[in-house]
């Protein structure tokens, strides 16, 4: 099977081993064990006794009821556990996408959601997301391309890089889109739990469509990028479905993933709490910098770790981040690598006295080009 080189995974292959300061990082800063058993109460013994055999097939009950409670319909019988986002993505795709359907994805977003459906033969149609309308969907042009014809629609939310939170009554508005072609929506949620005002928790699209598939991770919103667990939350029919290609991939994840995501999502409260802290204050550091650097602009994101930033410099954007890192040691991920050039991907999540002086950097640099 032939698929396009992923352009933001090789980006970071190629510069993050030499970054001096990481402004691509799309994580909050990372919990380390001890962290996580502080905030839990749970003990070091109960770690040392485990036996590393493969544990549940699915996940365990213990992590099922925990990813249930993230959502307000959802039982364990809707789940199954994967090997991160990036797993669960891949996984939809495989068991639903045939050669010859058509596929909608909502750019710019994760490389898999287009990329995958071209690899299998699947005709994929591209809707943009523009920053004249705060990066939120256009909805006539949704509708338009959807049309009667299209097997899935695949979206993320918020949104990655541009941390646009589409709004409930909106996603309702998609939902009544797809229900006219019957299709499916694969809406990656790696983020819900991180809108930075109200209620923390968008609206999943399993809680609201039948044939809505939410794929989630403990990687961004819990700070748990390492343990590599996601999962897939859809009705039960689809579930069974994906978890008959599941079988080729996967067996179980590791039984050390599965405890340790689920005590941080027994103790979401306390990591959520202390996240949103964290990106409030990186967040307010980077729109601050840009209210006083003419030649940038920015959308403020509403939700989730990254911002995309407009630039005024005559370059593309992997010009502009190869040049800039090889002079000062800052990385910034390029916004070709996402299909829109002109735009810059900063995240904000993480050490930010490095943010701060990074920022200044970029400014200094930008002054001599």
């Amino acid at each position: 099977m032939q698929i396009d080189n992923f352009k933001v995974e090789e980006w970071f292959n190629k510069y993050e081993k030499d970054a001096k300061y990481d402004l691509a990082d799309t994580c909050v800063d990372s919990l380390c064990i001890k962290d996580l058993l502080e905030l839990s109460g749970e003990t070091y013994e109960q770690i040392l006794e485990r036996k590393l055999n493969y544990g549940d097939i699915y996940g365990s009950d213990r992590l099922k009821k925990g990813i249930a409670g993230l959502y307000e319909k959802q039982k364990g019988d809707n789940i199954t556990v994967t090997h991160g986002a990036i797993g669960a993505n891949q996984l939809v795709m495989l068991s639903i996408i045939e050669p010859g359907d058509k596929v909608v994805s909502i750019v710019p977003t994760y490389q898999q959601h287009y990329s995958i459906p071209k690899s299998i033969g699947a005709e994929v149609k591209l809707v943009f997301l523009k920053e004249e309308n705060d990066w939120l969907p256009d909805l006539e042009e949704l509708e338009r391309v959807v049309g009667c014809d299209t097997k899935i629609i695949c979206m993320n939310n918020p949104n990655n890089p541009t941390g646009a939170v589409i709004p409930d009554e909106m996603l309702k508005k998609i939902v009544e889109i797809a229900k006219k072609s019957d299709s499916y929506i694969l809406c990656d949620e790696v983020y819900r739990g991180l809108n930075h005002e109200g209620n923390q928790f968008s609206v999943s699209v399993a809680d609201i469509y039948d044939k809505g598939i939410s794929t989630g991770s403990m990687s961004k919103t819990f700070s748990l990028a390492g343990l590599r667990l996601g999962w897939i939350c859809a009705n039960p029919d689809i579930i069974n479905v994906i978890n008959h290609q599941r079988e080729y991939n996967t067996i179980s994840v590791g039984i050390l993933d599965d405890y340790f995501a689920s005590v941080a999502l027994e103790n979401k409260d306390k990591i959520i709490r202390r996240n949103l802290e964290k990106l409030n204050t990186g967040k307010k550091i980077l729109l601050d910098w840009a209210k006083n650097e003419k030649r940038v602009h920015i959308v403020e994101p509403k939700g989730g770790t990254t911002a995309f930033v407009r630039y005024g410099l005559q370059m593309k954007s992997t010009e502009l981040c190869a040049k800039l890192q090889n002079d000062t040691g800052v990385m910034i991920l390029p916004g070709e690598t996402m299909e829109l050039d002109g735009y810059l991907r900063i995240g904000f999540g993480n050490n930010f006295e490095q943010l701060k002086s990074a920022l200044e950097i970029f400014s200094d640099w930008m002054v001599k080009h």
